[in-house]
């Protein structure tokens, strides 16, 4: 066992304060007496700790969404490899991905104070070679059933469950001066990794592979990404003894009407968000079918990449505009830019110009972005100002541990979003022929979601209890 004595070090001005607590490092680079609130030991050791272990937990997250959203991409290159599957069929593959991801996220925000951030990052990462090594075999036979089409891409919501695990891991890591912006780079970071697989896969699986269509070049690409994800976070990563399990406050949090009412909001911006993500290269496919099986093709498909990279981007600054003009103030406006945005969508869809649509989404992935920022934002200020907790005398301690634990459950149960979304289009195109019913669905519940807003977070008297969320 070694021992880090550098925060012993004491200048003579320094001299009448309380010691800084000595940074114990255990075998199996676990760290003792991680306290990142101590000014003096975060500016000393605990900051470039902390950036190392931030740094890493970005590239296996962004590794865990390129697998997440694979199939969205290789879902529309399947008839082209021979492949016989319906409409519906289709969906179903680029929907469970993200039906699993959701549910992982639950138990994944318990596995980093169980085994350890850096022993559990290292897990997951070598996780993902299940769905990335399983996609490559399926897709290489067109003769593979449909149930193991299925189950493998269920697999892939392994992917999305590292969210959850990612961003638990670094709320341990950083002092809650600082926490706001290592969460919102670790989930931006994470988020590219669906830009990313639909930039990358679609040039993939034709231009590697010399004028034919290669799917299995679709899982195999990231096998090697992978082993350095794992490898890096088992050289590099650290597990904190102080990051402890909160089943009681999750628990806890599930009893606050706040947390459903987020919950709702929440699904409409980061559900939104992935949910077009997944079927985002399908609509491109279907509504504009003579453009994208153009000779550049699959680099005319690969356009899809733009939305989740811009709503990704935007994420982390619809967050800082919501700490200038209030969360609530800025989800309300959210939800109605994405309002606004879709009916001009449905409307200018006889155009059948591609362009105008592809600019449209584009501003519909925005708005999902600054929404996201602006919800996760409005969360910890609710919880620490107007849940039952802190209305009743509870310390902060205790309403940033409800906060904590409500931050985990919002954020898997808004990747549901990502299920609904793809199949009320199928639903739609199934009753009717045309996604245009599904899309008005969706207007009507950004409307909603806006109202709901409003009326609990923003209408007068709502305000005037809770002060400015």
């Amino acid at each position: 066992m070694t021992v880090d004595r550098s925060t012993e070090i004491l200048t003579n001005e320094q001299a009448p304060t309380a010691l800084v607590p000595e940074l114990e490092h255990r075998p199996g680079r676990w760290i003792a007496n991680w306290d990142a609130e101590n000014k003096e030991q975060w500016e000393v050791a605990g900051r470039s700790i902390a950036k190392r272990n931030l740094y890493w937990s970005i590239f296996a997250e962004f590794l865990g969404f390129v697998v997440w959203q694979l199939w969205s991409i290789v879902v529309v290159q399947l008839p082209v490899a021979g492949f016989k599957f319906d409409t519906n069929q289709i969906f179903w593959l680029i929907s469970i991905p993200s039906l699993v991801g959701a549910t992982l996220r639950i138990p994944y925000t318990f596995m980093v104070p169980k085994f350890g951030g850096r022993n559990w990052t290292i897990v997951s990462a070598l996780l993902l070679l299940i769905p990335t090594a399983g996609l490559a075999l399926c897709v290489s036979n067109p003769g593979t059933p449909f149930g193991v089409m299925l189950l493998v891409a269920g697999l892939a919501g392994f992917g999305g469950g590292n969210f959850a695990s990612s961003m638990a891991n670094i709320t341990f890591f950083y002092p809650a001066r600082e926490k706001g912006w290592a969460l919102g780079l670790n989930a931006a970071g994470g988020n590219l990794g669906a830009a990313v697989a639909q930039l990358v896969v679609p040039i993939a699986v034709t231009l590697l592979a010399a004028g034919t269509v290669n799917l299995p070049m679709a899982g195999l690409i990231w096998i090697p990404l992978i082993l350095v994800a794992a490898f890096g976070a088992w050289k590099y990563m650290n597990n904190l003894t102080s990051a402890k399990g909160d089943v009681a406050g999750s628990i806890a949090a599930l009893k606050e009407p706040h947390l459903w009412i987020m919950a709702f909001l929440y699904i409409g911006t980061f559900g939104s968000f992935i949910g077009f993500s997944g079927v985002f290269p399908k609509l491109i496919k279907d509504y504009f079918p003579a453009f994208s099986s153009m000779h550049l093709g699959a680099v005319a498909l690969s356009l899809a990449f733009l939305g989740p990279l811009v709503g990704s981007l935007a994420r982390p600054y619809g967050g800082r505009m919501a700490d200038r003009m209030g969360g609530a103030r800025m989800t309300v406006t959210a939800f109605a830019a994405m309002a606004i945005i879709t009916l001009t969508m449905i409307w200018t869809l006889p155009l059948k110009n591609f362009w105008l649509f592809l600019v449209l989404f584009l501003f519909l992935f925005t708005a999902s972005g600054f929404g996201n920022g602006a919800t996760y934002r409005m969360i910890p200020v609710i919880f620490a100002t107007s849940s039952r907790a802190a209305r009743s005398g509870a310390s902060a301690a205790s309403t940033a541990r409800l906060a904590s634990s409500s931050l985990g459950l919002i954020s898997a149960i808004g990747a549901y979003g990502g299920f609904v979304i793809p199949q009320v289009l199928n639903a739609s195109t199934t009753a009717s022929g045309s996604y245009t019913p599904a899309f008005y669905g969706f207007v009507g519940a950004y409307v909603l979601m806006l109202v709901v807003c409003w009326a609990c977070y923003l209408r007068k008297a709502n305000r005037n209890a809770m002060g400015h969320i």
